[in-house]
């Protein structure tokens, strides 16, 4: 199997675990926090600072006029104009790029998709799933208010929303930027990993841009 699997998810939806299980189904290295660890290590920032940064986004308006121009939609580029933040993420995108030159392996979250866009041996899935799903599985971590668990979900979506569109200038879960959407509260999160696997390992090369051939419609 030669390629990079980027798993983008909605909060609670099971993006690490799956991830975690198809990266052992295929022996490849599986990124998410260790990425963090990596990208911390390498830039000289806090592994803080990069935490932070991917939970400050709560309004893509607020935050694009407050972190300035996009790194990469701005009419200025360099280090000296950009925000800590968007420096941040450029040391980020270095290291995701760095570990898919490396070779096979999965990478959750962190905009991955968008930062590989251009690579031809990606395959790029989507995890959500319906509110009950996630309401309990996060209870069961412990991570969100017991008392208003719906809207702690929501604001976390948001949150990870607005940092993807901020960064990619793209939309965050808009089907055309994935190879492959799924719905883990109606598959489950071990028959999700078997789709996945299937999916990649019935398509052989997958071209940037394209899908499967199948129906228009």
């Amino acid at each position: 199997m030669n390629k990079i699997i980027t798993i983008s998810r909605q909060y609670a939806s099971g993006g690490r675990v799956v991830g975690e299980k198809l990266a052992k189904e295929y022996g490849i290295p599986f990124y998410d926090n260790e990425l963090i660890t990596r990208a911390a290590k390498e830039s000289g920032f806090a592994e803080e600072a990069f935490r932070a940064a991917e939970t400050k986004a709560t309004n893509s308006f607020l935050y694009s006029i407050a972190m300035g121009m996009s790194s990469f939609g701005g009419r200025e580029f360099g280090t000296a104009n950009l925000s800590l933040d968007d420096r941040i993420y450029i040391a980020q995108t270095s290291i995701i790029r760095k570990v898919a030159d490396e070779g096979p392996c999965v990478i959750v979250g962190r905009c991955a998709d968008y930062v590989l866009r251009d690579y031809d041996n990606v395959v790029h899935v989507f995890l959500c799933a319906d509110m009950d799903f996630r309401v309990k599985r996060a209870l069961e971590w412990g991570e969100i208010d017991p008392k208003r668990p719906e809207d702690s979900i929501r604001k976390i979506d948001k949150r990870r929303a607005n940092y993807y569109n901020y960064h990619s200038c793209e939309t965050w879960g808009k089907a055309e930027n994935y190879h492959l959407t799924i719905n883990t509260a109606s598959c489950g999160i071990d028959n999700a990993v078997k789709i996945i696997k299937s999916f990649i390992d019935s398509c052989g090369e997958i071209e940037h841009g394209h899908t499967p051939e199948g129906n228009t419609d």
